[in-house]
């Protein structure tokens, strides 16, 4: 039995070595495709989850480090029949083309909308400045954030 902690609401102990990369027991044990590899260097933002609250780099982070915490990934934000309003946004507004980037674009929108219900345009772009979209989305991105908080994401 590996290191456990809390995964979208309920608690996971994957089985895999202690120092092995977060990004690995999500994607592997534990089945998860949203958090993606892009660079393994926190340079693309593809692996960024949510630990306690907080963007991390999952790719980096090791299994150890989220010991008796709370993990959230995208898949944890919403359903496709039940999706998120930030999800919901991403949608309505086509923010994403190949969508390798969003998952963890989501969970750093996610972060900020819990922190600042209103935020700025600037308080986006400063919340999403790590991440890469290779595709150019990022104008479409923005709006999609700022709608979601227009349309008051609950518990984002």
């Amino acid at each position: 039995m590996g290191v456990a902690f809390d995964l979208n609401g309920a608690p996971v102990a994957p089985d895999i070595d202690d120092d092995a990369p977060l990004l690995a027991a999500l994607r592997g044990p534990l089945g998860l495709s949203g958090p993606r590899f892009g660079c393994g260097a926190e340079q693309c933002g593809a692996c960024v989850v949510l630990l306690d609250g907080v963007p991390a780099y999952a790719c980096t982070l090791p299994v150890s480090a989220a010991a008796g915490r709370r993990v959230e990934t995208v898949e944890g934000l919403g359903t496709p029949e039940a999706p998120h309003p930030l999800q919901r946004a991403f949608l309505d507004l086509q923010a994403g083309q190949c969508g390798y980037c969003l998952s963890g674009i989501l969970m750093a929108a996610a972060a900020l909308l819990r922190r600042v219900a209103r935020p700025t345009e600037a308080e986006v772009r400063a919340a999403l400045d790590p991440h890469l979209c290779r595709c150019g989305s990022h104008n479409r991105i923005l709006r999609a954030v700022l709608r979601a908080a227009e349309q008051g994401a609950p518990e984002a």
